[in-house]
């Protein structure tokens, strides 16, 4: 938008908050990822009239390094995520192991059968199978 004042009344309360800041133009750059836009750069002017091609191009190199900062952010706390899930997954996985090596030592059964016990037990009480495996280790139930 080379003139905000002689936009009309597209975007009345835009137009009104950029001019009483002071800006007289202002111009999105697409921030792109493949031919999908997730975004637009937008560069704010004092002045009216349209950007030059060499404030274009470097508008552009502005909005790819912010899209690429953008992805890279977005890409560690997904793994974080991810991360963390797993984690959690060993540690009842390990709580799970233990409650199964109690099962099988005081009701001399199998690994096998004490693994049926706990889920058959998860099961009953609407349960996670981590939940009955803590309350197997903390003695609340025997199986």
């Amino acid at each position: 938008m080379g003139d905000i004042a002689a936009s009309g009344d597209t975007y009345p309360v835009f137009k009104a908050a950029a001019l009483s800041q002071g800006f007289r133009s202002v111009h999105a750059i697409p921030m792109r990822v493949r031919n999908r836009a997730i975004g637009a750069l937008n560069l704010f002017r004092t002045e009216t009239g349209d950007v030059t091609p060499e404030d274009a191009a470097i508008g552009q190199a502005m909005a790819d390094v912010a899209t690429i900062s953008i992805l890279q952010e977005r890409t560690v706390r997904e793994d974080a995520v991810v991360n963390e899930q797993l984690q959690r997954a060993l540690n009842s996985r390990i709580v799970i192991e233990q409650a199964k090596g109690v099962i099988a030592q005081l009701s001399t059964v199998d690994m096998d059968e004490a693994f049926k016990r706990l889920r058959a037990d998860a099961r009953a009480r609407n349960h996670t199978m981590r939940e009955s495996a803590e309350n197997v280790i903390n003695r609340r139930i025997r199986l």
